[in-house]
């Protein structure tokens, strides 16, 4: 009887171990190709992400898509790929993007951006033509955020995946709006 029992418990253990090493390599393949979790470490894109939300990022939005003007995407920061990077995308490939009178202009019409604080005022800028292959990207909080102004386009293959929700704090938690 007592080898009987040593058995059973030695396949339940089997079992166990079989089933988390399954979860883990699902876990990881999830982490690495489907979706990652960032840290909001500053507060560039405010009111949109607030410093210190986590958020959740698709990484497989632009293998079957393509990124379109107001979307939030993480990317490797071109100046130093270690570092990751959160903006909005403002100009697309082949567009030509200027800021005057705070307001945001596309190849020369007037672009409403509802996600920005109602009253904000930054500075001109451009115009630029935005080359093929690459993003003009800004950050929601124009007066202070690091973004194409100051590093110039975001090369396409730098791009990690589009945010798509905050996940922390508990009262943030919300899908994230990008139009």
């Amino acid at each position: 009887m007592a080898v009987a029992a040593n058995r059973e418990r030695g396949a339940i253990l089997g079992e166990v171990l079989e089933s988390l090493v399954i979860a883990l390599v699902i876990a990881v393949i999830i982490r690495v190709f489907v979706f990652e979790p960032f840290y909001i470490p500053s507060g560039s894109m405010e009111p949109t992400l607030l410093k210190g939300d986590r958020i959740i990022v698709s990484k497989l939005s632009y293998r079957v898509g393509t990124p379109k003007r107001g979307d939030v995407i993480v990317f490797r920061y071109p100046r130093d790929p270690g570092r990751v990077f959160v903006k909005r995308v403002i100009g697309l490939p082949g567009e030509t993007v200027a800021l005057k009178d705070s307001h945001l202009y596309i190849n020369g019409r007037q672009v409403s951006e509802p996600y920005l604080p109602d009253g904000l005022s930054f500075a001109d800028f451009g115009p630029v033509r935005v080359p093929a292959g690459h993003l003009f990207m800004l950050g929601d909080n124009r007066n202070s955020s690091d973004d194409s102004r100051v590093w110039g386009f975001l090369e396409e293959r730098l791009i990690i995946g589009k945010a798509v929700a905050i996940y922390w704090p508990p009262e943030r938690i919300r899908v994230i709006r990008h139009r």
